[in-house]
Protein backbone atom coordinates (compact mmCIF):
# COMPACT_ATOMS: atom_id res chain seq x y z
CA UNK A 1 0.00 0.00 0.00
CA UNK A 2 1.66 3.33 -1.13
CA UNK A 3 1.15 7.18 0.39
CA UNK A 4 -2.67 7.46 -0.65
CA UNK A 5 -2.75 11.65 -0.06
CA UNK A 6 0.57 11.89 -3.06
CA UNK A 7 -1.27 9.20 -4.73
CA UNK A 8 -4.35 11.45 -5.09
CA UNK A 9 -2.57 14.60 -6.04
CA UNK A 10 -0.95 12.73 -8.83
CA UNK A 11 -3.99 11.59 -9.98
CA UNK A 12 -5.39 14.86 -9.79
CA UNK A 13 -2.98 17.57 -10.38
CA UNK A 14 -3.33 17.49 -14.09
CA UNK A 15 -6.26 20.12 -13.50
CA UNK A 16 -7.20 23.24 -12.31
CA UNK A 17 -10.48 21.01 -11.14
CA UNK A 18 -8.53 18.15 -10.30
CA UNK A 19 -6.25 20.28 -7.54
CA UNK A 20 -9.26 22.07 -6.43
CA UNK A 21 -10.65 18.51 -5.68
CA UNK A 22 -7.93 17.40 -3.80
CA UNK A 23 -8.18 20.73 -1.62
CA UNK A 24 -11.71 20.47 -1.04
CA UNK A 25 -10.59 16.38 0.13
CA UNK A 26 -7.83 17.95 2.69
CA UNK A 27 -10.23 20.53 3.77
CA UNK A 28 -13.36 17.77 4.92
CA UNK A 29 -10.82 16.74 6.94
CA UNK A 30 -9.76 19.78 9.09
CA UNK A 31 -12.43 21.99 8.16
CA UNK A 32 -11.12 25.02 9.44
CA UNK A 33 -8.33 24.61 6.50
CA UNK A 34 -11.36 25.84 4.04
CA UNK A 35 -11.34 29.07 5.64
CA UNK A 36 -8.37 29.86 3.99
CA UNK A 37 -8.82 28.75 0.31
CA UNK A 38 -6.29 26.68 -0.17
CA UNK A 39 -4.54 26.37 -3.86
CA UNK A 40 -1.92 23.61 -4.27
CA UNK A 41 1.19 24.09 -6.53
CA UNK A 42 3.00 21.14 -5.77
CA UNK A 43 3.23 18.22 -3.83
CA UNK A 44 5.91 15.66 -3.37
CA UNK A 45 8.15 14.04 -1.04
CA UNK A 46 10.00 16.40 0.78
CA UNK A 47 8.44 19.61 -1.20
CA UNK A 48 4.92 21.28 -0.46
CA UNK A 49 3.87 24.62 -2.02
CA UNK A 50 0.42 26.32 -1.46
CA UNK A 51 -1.30 29.32 -2.19
CA UNK A 52 -3.59 31.29 -0.23
CA UNK A 53 -5.56 34.11 -2.13
CA UNK A 54 -5.77 37.80 -0.08
CA UNK A 55 -9.51 38.17 0.23
CA UNK A 56 -12.36 38.75 2.45
CA UNK A 57 -11.81 35.69 4.17
CA UNK A 58 -8.23 36.10 4.89
CA UNK A 59 -8.15 39.86 5.80
CA UNK A 60 -6.92 41.17 8.54
CA UNK A 61 -6.39 45.36 9.76
CA UNK A 62 -5.06 48.13 7.84
CA UNK A 63 -5.55 45.83 4.03
CA UNK A 64 -3.26 43.30 5.33
CA UNK A 65 -3.48 39.01 5.21
CA UNK A 66 -4.63 38.45 9.03
CA UNK A 67 -1.67 36.79 10.50
CA UNK A 68 -3.95 33.48 11.51
CA UNK A 69 -4.97 32.98 8.39
CA UNK A 70 -1.42 32.73 6.89
CA UNK A 71 -0.50 30.54 10.22
CA UNK A 72 -3.32 28.05 9.19
CA UNK A 73 -1.77 28.12 5.90
CA UNK A 74 1.36 27.07 7.08
CA UNK A 75 -0.12 24.33 9.63
CA UNK A 76 -1.83 22.80 6.47
CA UNK A 77 1.72 23.05 4.04
CA UNK A 78 4.01 21.41 6.74
CA UNK A 79 1.13 18.59 7.80
CA UNK A 80 0.79 18.28 4.19
CA UNK A 81 4.23 17.63 2.84
CA UNK A 82 4.81 15.39 6.27
CA UNK A 83 1.72 13.21 4.59
CA UNK A 84 3.32 12.93 1.46
CA UNK A 85 6.51 11.88 2.41
CA UNK A 86 6.12 9.49 5.74
CA UNK A 87 6.04 5.65 4.78
CA UNK A 88 2.58 4.47 4.38
CA UNK A 89 3.16 2.29 7.94
CA UNK A 90 3.56 5.92 9.99
CA UNK A 91 1.00 8.24 11.38
CA UNK A 92 1.29 11.81 12.38
CA UNK A 93 -0.38 14.86 14.78
CA UNK A 94 0.82 18.44 15.05
CA UNK A 95 2.35 19.37 18.16
CA UNK A 96 2.91 22.85 17.86
CA UNK A 97 4.14 25.97 16.34
CA UNK A 98 6.41 28.58 16.27
CA UNK A 99 6.09 31.63 13.49
CA UNK A 100 7.76 35.30 13.22
CA UNK A 101 5.56 37.63 11.66
CA UNK A 102 8.33 39.76 9.47
CA UNK A 103 6.46 42.06 7.92
CA UNK A 104 2.87 42.72 6.76
CA UNK A 105 1.13 40.96 3.98
CA UNK A 106 -1.16 42.89 1.90
CA UNK A 107 -1.63 40.33 -0.95
CA UNK A 108 -1.50 36.41 -1.89
CA UNK A 109 0.72 34.10 0.09
CA UNK A 110 2.38 31.46 -0.75
CA UNK A 111 3.74 29.08 1.65
CA UNK A 112 6.34 26.65 1.02
CA UNK A 113 7.46 23.79 3.40
CA UNK A 114 10.51 21.70 2.97
CA UNK A 115 10.73 18.25 4.61
CA UNK A 116 14.51 16.71 3.94
CA UNK A 117 14.08 13.59 6.38
CA UNK A 118 14.38 9.78 5.70
CA UNK A 119 14.75 7.85 8.69
CA UNK A 120 11.54 7.24 9.84
CA UNK A 121 12.48 4.31 12.41
CA UNK A 122 10.73 5.31 15.98
CA UNK A 123 8.25 8.05 17.22
CA UNK A 124 9.65 11.05 17.26
CA UNK A 125 8.98 14.99 17.34
CA UNK A 126 10.18 16.53 13.56
CA UNK A 127 10.71 20.51 12.89
CA UNK A 128 8.40 21.38 9.66
CA UNK A 129 10.20 24.50 8.10
CA UNK A 130 7.56 26.79 6.57
CA UNK A 131 8.62 30.15 4.32
CA UNK A 132 5.73 32.40 3.75
CA UNK A 133 6.03 34.54 0.96
CA UNK A 134 4.38 37.29 -0.85
CA UNK A 135 3.45 37.79 -4.34
CA UNK A 136 6.58 40.01 -4.66
CA UNK A 137 8.70 36.99 -3.24
CA UNK A 138 9.01 38.74 -0.12
CA UNK A 139 9.48 36.37 2.80
CA UNK A 140 6.29 37.41 5.76
CA UNK A 141 6.43 35.03 7.55
CA UNK A 142 9.10 31.89 8.89
CA UNK A 143 7.62 29.43 11.19
CA UNK A 144 8.35 25.83 11.88
CA UNK A 145 5.51 23.41 12.85
CA UNK A 146 6.25 20.27 15.23
CA UNK A 147 5.16 16.80 13.80
CA UNK A 148 4.71 13.95 16.31
CA UNK A 149 5.51 10.69 13.94
CA UNK A 150 5.23 7.32 14.80
CA UNK A 151 4.27 4.05 13.56
CA UNK A 152 0.31 3.24 12.98
CA UNK A 153 -1.58 0.81 15.56
CA UNK A 154 -2.83 -2.52 14.39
Amino acid sequence: MGNTTLADWQRRSQSRFGRWLFAQKLCRRAPYFRSIKPHFLELRPALCMVVMPYGRGTGGAGNTVHPLAIATLCELTASTVTEATLPPNMSWHSRGMTIEYLRPAESDITATARLDKTDWGEAQNIAVPVSAVDRNGREVVRAVITIRVESKRG
